[in-house]
């Protein structure tokens, strides 16, 4: 019990000089908690960007879709890709075609080709469209007073669209890929897509996640530096007291405590004053980026993210750089005052 005692004295002592030191310095500290502060804003706006920009790049994956045709019996009466023999054959109806001239011959032949696509590992959804609701599209995509251009495509004439599956992917970096892959299924007359469309939603998306990791690694290192220079004011300041300390038996341990709790004290107010700025700050903000993108990320479902973000780079920022610090000075310099 007496041992158990003292170590919990000897735990309360530690963590009093760390509040001690921290306060004892605070024109340092607050100087630190400063520039932690604005690094972990900068960090903070950095994900929320990137979380913004991310689903406005996800909103825009899903608008850029493909439409899958088919080898319909509009492809074989309309499309030169037919290749239909000339004159009269056997068996063939009016317009000279035949049941074996086209692969899909109705409508429950062209969903049944739309679930094999669907059942492709890039493919997200898969609609069914079709040669009447193709025309619809058509006419409705026209300037208004044009749609009479299309009125000639009654039953009399026929409609020229064939039917189609329009297709969204999961993964833009698998575009081109998956549209080779749908081409190889029996039925598939032509594929339309906006590849480079495609290319350049996948070079965003990675350009957010390089400079995003880029900013975060450097903003960390200058808080490493930071809360270093603060500690290394407390060492000298105290460096009689860490002499005299060593001088009675007191291990590396020991002296180096209390100034790595002093270090994530440092960190843990900033990481607290940091998680308040970004709040106000989002939320001033978030008006003018939901003009600009159309939707934004609530707060709230990232603001227990960026708090456990904020409070694990101060506490690591504060941790590493003090420990740093005291070791390299009791290591070159704390051994010149034991003998004081």
């Amino acid at each position: 019990m007496k041992v158990f005692n003292m170590k919990l004295g000897s735990i309360r002592y530690l963590i009093k000089e760390g509040f001690k030191g921290a306060w004892a310095n605070r024109l340092m500290s607050l100087a630190s908690i400063g520039v932690l502060v604005a690094c972990m804003v900068v960090i903070g706006l950095a994900i929320l960007i990137s979380e913004n920009v991310s689903l406005a790049v996800g909103t825009l994956e899903k608008q850029n879709v493909v439409m899958v045709y088919m080898k319909d019996y509009n492809w074989a009466l309309y499309s030169d890709a037919a290749n239909l023999p000339e004159g009269k054959r056997n068996g063939a109806d009016k317009n000279g075609i035949l049941k074996s001239d086209y692969v899909i011959h109705d409508e429950e032949e062209a969903k049944a080709l739309c679930k094999k696509i669907e059942g492709l590992d890039n493919v997200d959804s898969v609609e069914y469209v079709s040669s009447e609701q193709g025309l619809e599209t058509v006419k409705g995509a026209m300037i208004e007073g044009q749609e009479e251009y299309f009125d000639f495509l009654d039953d009399e004439y026929g409609n020229p669209i064939s039917s189609a599956a329009k297709v969204t992917m999961k993964e833009m970096a698998l575009f081109d890929k998956t549209v080779e892959e749908i081409k190889t299924l029996e039925g598939v007359d032509v594929v339309q897509s906006h590849s480079d469309l495609a290319a350049k939603i996948d070079t965003i998306k990675q350009g957010i996640y390089v400079a995003g990791f880029w900013i975060i690694a450097i903003l960390i290192i200058i808080s490493l530096v930071i809360v270093s220079n603060t500690i290394r004011v407390t060492l000298y300041n105290r460096k009689l007291e860490i002499s005299i300390m060593k001088a009675v038996g007191a291990t590396d341990a020991f002296v180096r405590i209390p100034f790595v709790i002093e270090g994530m004290i440092i960190g843990l107010i900033s990481a607290v004053i940091s998680e308040a700025l970004i709040y106000f700050c989002y939320r001033v903000a978030t008006e003018k980026i939901s003009i600009m993108l159309g939707q934004v990320v609530p707060f709230g479902e990232l603001a227990w993210f960026l708090l456990l973000v904020f409070v694990s780079i101060g506490i690591f920022s504060g941790a590493l750089g003090s420990a740093f610090t005291i070791g390299k000075y009791l290591k070159h310099e704390g051994s010149e005052f034991t003998a004081i």
